[in-house]
């Protein structure tokens, strides 16, 4: 993300039926990003058009995060959410002491569960809030579920 796109990416408004469990715009997460300092934002891009949000973090104890993963109302059903998901997977797990990935969702967004179940996040018994978190393995610096044969 850079100066001549953070406008476009605070713009980005999901489905009004996702609205129960994602803020109406980006611009939430991006001040996230400004103002508590763990949280990295980024845009999503399909060729040159901002599309969507998405942002990584390591929290106070050390783990490692994905979160804030928005896609335009318009860009949905296209793939475009778990390219995103898919390619940031790859970041924090570069980093020396990654291995685990996390991120949390609302219980009864199941778009949000699919999405992150087809990449290879798990539900665990923890919570965060009144969300699920779900963790994804690291190994070697790659996400676990990436290094596994493709069907």
């Amino acid at each position: 993300m850079h100066d001549e796109n953070r406008r476009a990416v605070a713009d980005v408004a999901p489905l009004d039926d996702q609205r129960r469990y994602v803020p109406a715009l980006a611009a939430r997460y991006l001040l996230l990003s400004l103002r508590e300092g763990i949280w990295h934002s980024m845009a999503v891009c399909a060729d040159d058009t901002v599309v969507g949000h998405i942002m990584w973090g390591r929290d106070e104890d050390g783990s490692y995060w994905l979160g804030g993963t928005m896609i335009d109302g318009t860009e949905q059903g296209k793939g475009v959410g778990r390219a995103a998901v898919r390619t940031l997977m790859e970041w924090p797990a570069q980093h020396e002491g990654c291995q685990e990935l996390r991120l949390s969702y609302h219980p009864d967004n199941a778009v949000a569960a699919r999405l992150y179940a087809s990449v290879g996040f798990q539900p665990t018994t923890v919570s965060s809030g009144d969300e699920v978190v779900a963790s994804l393995s690291v190994l070697d610096g790659h996400p676990k579920a990436l290094n596994s044969p493709s069907p």
